[in-house]
């Protein structure tokens, strides 16, 4: 428990005076309105310390939830910085490979019209050969 100064002064101020007041009310004698006061001043300040230990415990609870919290954030900021890595290099792949099929369909469409050319050079070249045969 973090009991201020004032806290241990008070309580230890009225300590005196709840034990005679105990030891009145054992004896079965009676109390008077002095005595009830004391009492009631002593409770609130029960009340009061265990108030301000539930405030402890609720304010530690709330810094080990932020600290949880920071550790998740940077978790998701780790895993923010691995997608994007993951994107620029699919981005990279994508065009990587984009590149080469225009490459491909350069070379598919030059070797097919170089055979297309040759091909129809030789049916040029067999039509004029038939026709001066024939």
């Amino acid at each position: 428990m973090n009991k201020t100064n004032v806290d241990n002064m008070l309580i230890e101020m009225i300590t005196p005076k709840v034990k005679e007041i105990e030891e009145k009310f054992s004896r079965g004698e009676g109390l008077e309105q002095e005595d009830i006061n004391t009492l009631l001043l002593k409770s609130q300040y029960n009340h009061i310390n265990h108030l301000d230990e539930k405030l402890n415990e609720v304010t530690d609870s709330v810094k080990a939830l932020e600290g949880k919290f920071l550790g998740l954030e940077g978790k998701f900021e780790l895993q923010k910085q691995e997608i994007k890595a993951d994107i620029a290099e699919f981005k990279y792949e994508v065009k990587t490979e984009i590149a080469n099929l225009k490459i491909y369909i350069e070379k598919t469409m030059s070797s097919f019209m170089k055979w297309f050319i040759g091909g129809a050079g030789i049916l040029i070249v067999l039509l004029k050969l038939i026709d001066k045969v024939f």
